[in-house]
């Protein structure tokens, strides 16, 4: 039953890829202005615009325009960059390390604060506790990105450095291979900044569903029949209540995965957001299309196993 299960939703997510690749691709020829001529540059001839257009494939027919890109998608070929020359792949493989470092390191952070904060909420209904933890969900959520990361540099970098003790660096990516704690020093700050945005929300989602999960009739007949607090609460409630959580959790890593921009732009560390900018700056629409299939795989994926963790959580859902 699991199997088929999770072979329903991997073809799901197979048709879901195509339908983007298919969209994306004819979203390529609405674009404004010509590839060939922005390529070829101003003072170029009609023949040699021409001749770009045919090295690029761009005066076959559309239909067999996409079926090339399909193929090439296939084979894991992303295509090449119209202004460098470089394999998209390549490019994107470049730049993968930072984002993804930023993106599980500060979900593994988010999900601590997020899931401690609304656990601790949630079973200490209308107390100070409580109401502080709200207003502070509250504040996080309404905290943009980029104040939150400027903040963190002011006090955790200029300050410590202008007193003497420069602890944090304040920008760049160091390989996690190169030197493991170079790459965790250097994503501390970044991985705060996204853990704190995100993790209002995760407080606010997990103390909504623990509430509920509270108030169903098992968890009272476990309290009746004199089972542990504890036990209760992070057993049973806890784990029903997840369910949500794991979902937008999902969500927000595939999503990330495809670029955070602010992040990477106030941490000077590179990555897929930078990328992308760059390229719609440039124009560079392989570079686009290729973030944009990245991204969409990366939801998929996410999403896969999220359905995965859903099994485990509740078996009843492998009966959907």
């Amino acid at each position: 039953m699991l199997r088929r299960f999770l072979l329903r939703r991997t073809l799901l997510g197979v048709l879901v890829l195509w339908l983007v690749s298919l969209g994306t691709f004819f979203l390529f020829f609405v674009a404004p202005g010509d590839p060939a001529r922005t390529l070829a540059g101003r003072q170029a001839t009609p023949e040699q615009v021409d001749l770009i257009r045919h090295n690029l494939g761009l005066d076959h027919p559309t239909i067999v325009q996409y079926f090339d890109y399909l193929g090439r998608l296939l084979h894991g070929d992303l295509g090449q960059s119209y202004f460098s020359g470089e394999s998209v792949g390549k490019l994107l493989a470049q730049d993968f390390p930072p984002t993804f470092s930023l993106v599980l390191g500060g979900a593994v952070l988010w999900l601590c604060l997020g899931v401690g904060a609304g656990v601790l909420s949630a079973t200490r209904v209308r107390s100070f506790l409580d109401r502080a933890l709200t207003t502070l969900a509250l504040a996080g959520v309404s905290m943009p990105t980029f104040v939150v990361g400027l903040l963190l540099l002011y006090f955790f970098f200029f300050q410590l450095t202008m007193a003497g003790a420069p602890i944090l660096p304040p920008d760049s990516y160091v390989p996690f291979s190169e030197n493991p704690g170079e790459w965790a020093r250097h994503l501390i700050l970044p991985w705060i900044t996204l853990a704190m945005v995100q993790a209002a929300s995760y407080a606010r989602l997990t103390r909504g569903s623990m509430l509920d999960v509270l108030g169903e009739d098992y968890i009272r007949t476990a309290r009746a029949k004199g089972v542990p607090e504890g036990r209760v609460i992070y057993r049973h409630g806890l784990r029903a209540a997840l369910t949500p959580v794991v979902t937008q959790l999902g969500v927000d890593i595939g999503t990330l995965i495809g670029g955070l921009v602010v992040t990477e732009s106030v941490f000077g560390l590179g990555g897929i957001g930078q990328a992308v900018v760059q390229a719609f700056i440039s124009g560079d629409l392989p570079v686009i299309m290729g973030v944009v299939i990245l991204a969409t795989t990366a939801v998929v994926v996410a999403n896969l196993i999220v359905d995965i963790a859903y099994g485990l959580l509740d078996p009843r859902i492998r009966l959907a």
